[in-house]
């Protein structure tokens, strides 16, 4: 007879087997909840997530690198999410059903039905601005925030949004943004209540945290499917200059809110010209990380949208290529689970923009629907699309959105390893404005704001933009052709 196996030490090599055997009758929850379990299940997936990204050689072998690098980050991240809230039941339970499993482990049919209805497969989440009015005037808030409080989603759009995403796409992961999420009310209903309602997601909510007090954080433990990111610049000097004085010991009051009731939360960086030579330094996550309790960041390099857009505030090309050299060394050196929305296009297969495969797209305050949160043109607003008796099905295959996918997969995505577009550079808008410009021009889709329509009469803004593409190509091929391409030819031999 065969031995029996509940003895047999645990190791990431028979992992899965001693699980289903040993501890087939014990819930997720419990086992993850066993320090020793979850560090041998986090070991097993680290080496299952490197050996299934490093032998797929449909891209280059250093884009498999950077893939299994990120990977390994968000998971260290989830870790310390779990273990930091050991007394929040509510937090835990939603990390491991509405984040965990729903995101990853769940079966969707919703998903497989979509690719047999249109050929692809659905976005993966959407971003949702339910309100414009915002507490703060920051410098260059591409919301333009102001008092136009009524500026906003009805309460039955919002909740709807979520619930056919859910039930269209398979899509369990919804951000919500501003505007300040936690401003929003209508019919009686909050941003708590559309995450009261809709348990099956995890709701990311960027914010500028000021609203954080004692009862705000034990709300969000209650309802536990939410992590807020909250916007800093810097420290208490660069936050309070874009922000507002006292800004920044409100955020740091926010955080130890969170940090007491258990609710795991990140930190969102908006670099500039101004701050991008020393934003990702080792002492500014060691701030927030290690002295705060962050345990993501989302790096936001600054777009020319918004109040007091200037060209002149953008990060350069030069500084990309520096911030692009520490997020790969915060990521793979540091096991920080930090994204930069430009310097992250090798971990993601570039732009996710347009309703994608496992992409997004981007509704704001007005229902109008675009690309995404930084591509303020829009071919649809959601509130028609709703009178008419359509569903965000209908969305997708808007033509000005199938007109970037389609740039999307000649560029990069449907390309061998070798002949990839180089995916350091993939933001339609800011790294290939000659590119979006023509699709606007021939789609006309609808200025979301007067800053977006202004910017297709002048001039110099696409002057400036198609230059920036230049630089940046110049700084950024070089990287692409000899570490990544020439790269991959070698380690395949």
């Amino acid at each position: 007879m065969p031995k029996k196996t509940t003895s047999k030490k645990i190791n990431s090599d028979n992992l899965l087997g001693d699980i289903s055997q040993k501890y087939a009758n014990k819930p997720l929850d419990l086992l993850l909840s066993n320090a020793i379990i979850r560090k041998n299940i986090i070991k097993f997936a680290d080496k299952k997530i490197r050996a299934d990204l490093l032998k797929d050689k449909n891209y280059p072998y250093k884009v498999r690198e950077d893939k299994y690098y990120m990977g390994r980050s968000m998971i260290l991240a989830m870790d310390e999410a779990f273990r930091k809230a050991k007394n929040a039941p509510m937090v835990r339970k939603a990390l491991i059903n509405s984040f965990i499993q729903n995101n990853f482990l769940k079966k969707k049919p919703q998903v497989e039905e979509f690719k047999k209805q249109f050929g692809f497969c659905p976005p993966g989440f959407l971003t949702i601005a339910p309100g414009k009015f915002c507490n703060l005037r920051c410098i260059g808030c591409y919301a333009n925030s102001s008092s136009a409080s009524a500026e906003k989603l009805d309460w039955d759009i919002l909740d709807r949004i979520v619930m056919e995403k859910t039930n269209l796409w398979g899509s369990y992961f919804t951000v919500i943004t501003g505007g300040e999420p936690f401003l929003y009310e209508s019919q009686g209903k909050t941003i708590i209540d559309l995450a009261k309602k809709h348990q099956d997601n995890y709701f990311l909510i960027y914010t500028n945290g000021t609203l954080i007090n004692n009862a705000m954080a034990k709300k969000l433990a209650e309802v536990g499917n939410i992590t807020p990111a909250i916007s800093v610049e810097g420290f208490e000097k660069e936050t309070d200059e874009r922000r507002g004085k006292g800004v920044h010991k409100k955020i740091l009051q926010a955080m130890e809110n969170l940090r007491e009731a258990g609710v795991p939360f990140g930190i969102s960086i908006t670099a500039t010209k101004n701050n991008a030579d020393w934003i990702l330094d080792d002492k500014t996550f060691d701030y927030y990380f290690n002295k705060q309790g962050a345990i993501y960041c989302w790096v936001f390099q600054f777009m020319p949208i918004g109040r007091s857009t200037s060209l002149k505030l953008m990060v350069t090309p030069k500084q990309r290529v520096k911030m692009f050299r520490q997020h790969q060394y915060l990521v793979k050196n540091k096991k920080l689970f930090v994204a930069d929305f430009w310097n992250s296009g090798t971990v993601v297969d570039g732009c996710i923009s347009a309703g994608r495969e496992g992409g997004y797209l981007y509704i704001d305050w007005n229902g109008k629907i675009s690309p995404c949160v930084f591509n303020p043109y829009s071919p649809l607003n959601i509130n028609e699309v709703y009178k008419q008796g359509r569903t965000l099905n209908d969305v997708i295959n808007a033509p000005f959105f199938k007109a970037i996918r389609s740039w999307q997969k000649e560029y990069y995505l449907e390309k061998g390893p070798e002949e990839k577009g180089n995916m350091i550079m993939t933001c339609p808008i800011k790294d290939h404005y000659e590119m979006l410009r023509g699709l606007i021009d021939k789609y006309h889709p609808e200025p979301m704001d007067e800053t977006a329509s202004q910017a297709l009469k002048d001039s110099e803004y696409k002057k400036g933009l198609i230059k920036y593409h230049d630089q940046l190509a110049e700084a950024t091929d070089p990287i692409w052709e000899k570490e990544y391409c020439q790269r991959c030819k070698k380690c395949e031999k």
